[in-house]
């Protein structure tokens, strides 16, 4: 699956990819973002890399979307910009700044191809620039993410640009633990004290410090953080919701606040039980570009 790193579009594809368009094009098929993100995520996924494959497989594609039972408009199926031909116009949108070679041209992938044409087409200008650099920069100096620079060196995303949105993130971390334990628990007979109370804390502060621990986080001023602590058979569950009004997401306050929490659960009670185990994942965000997610 192929996704650029000037789409700034992260791992949950809220936000159409330029494959999935090229899959989407190739099948004579046009969805809103709406429609798109009422797709499963594993639809999402395979839409995606069906775009990113040499030649797409648009009965599949159209398979895909008669599944997922999502409003389309058809439209003329578009087929890909031969390698054979060097387009006029896209050499005009690149200007002298941004020469191109038709031996260049044709050793591009389809979706290379695809992509430099249709941002050139929408008159899409900074976008087509930063395709470009991306696309025909030296792969030994091409960034693979987006906190990587050009020279391959580590640096914090630049989010200045970004509109200030209600930014909201919610994690959970399942704490694994013996019944015997977990009775000990709801009897109050633990050897650290107040488990429940302390791993509240914990994750509060946790949250509120995220960037302190994760290097190219930014510094969030968080608005609210809470924490729901509640008990299974054989499982503690800590749900971390976070909030802020920001240029940039919460994702990660959530996920640190409730791991946190739950290693805070482990350290009150490794005492009786060193066997426990616990795994964290995101349930739902909203905000920004991306729009929203939620797990399914």
């Amino acid at each position: 699956m192929k996704i650029y790193a000037f789409e700034d579009i992260d791992e949950w594809l809220d936000t159409i990819p330029l494959a999935a368009r090229r899959a989407l094009d190739a099948c004579g098929a046009k969805l809103t973002a709406v429609a798109w993100r009422r797709m499963r995520s594993g639809a999402r996924v395979a839409i995606t890399s069906l775009g990113s494959e040499k030649k797409v497989d648009g009965p599949r594609v159209r398979d895909l979307l008669v599944e997922e039972d999502v409003p389309c408009e058809t439209i003329t199926a578009a087929m890909d910009p031969p390698a054979s031909g060097l387009p006029a116009d896209l050499v005009r949108a690149l200007g002298e700044a941004r020469p191109l070679e038709a031996s260049r041209w044709r050793t591009l992938a389809p979706l290379d191809r695809y992509t430099l044409c249709r941002l050139a087409r929408r008159g899409r200008s900074d976008r087509l620039r930063r395709a470009y650099d991306e696309i025909l920069a030296d792969p030994a100096t091409r960034p693979i993410s987006t906190h990587l620079d050009a020279k391959g060196e580590v640096h914090m995303v630049d989010v200045g640009g970004k509109d200030v949105t209600a930014r909201v993130a919610v994690a959970r971390a399942e704490v694994r633990m013996m019944p015997e334990t977990l009775a000990r628990l709801r009897a109050g007979a633990t050897p650290k004290g107040d488990v429940l109370a302390t791993a509240r804390v914990a994750a509060i502060q946790a949250a509120k410090r995220t960037s302190d621990l994760i290097p190219l986080c930014h510094a969030i001023a968080l608005t609210r953080v809470d924490v729901d602590i509640h008990a299974g058979e054989r499982v503690l569950t800590v749900d971390v919701r976070v909030e802020a009004r920001d240029r940039t997401g919460v994702e990660m306050e959530a996920m640190v606040g409730a791991s946190t929490g739950a290693l805070t659960i482990y350290d009150m009670l490794k005492g009786i039980d060193r066997g426990m185990t616990f795994g964290v994942s995101l349930l739902e965000k909203s905000g920004g570009k991306s729009g929203t997610w939620t797990r399914s």
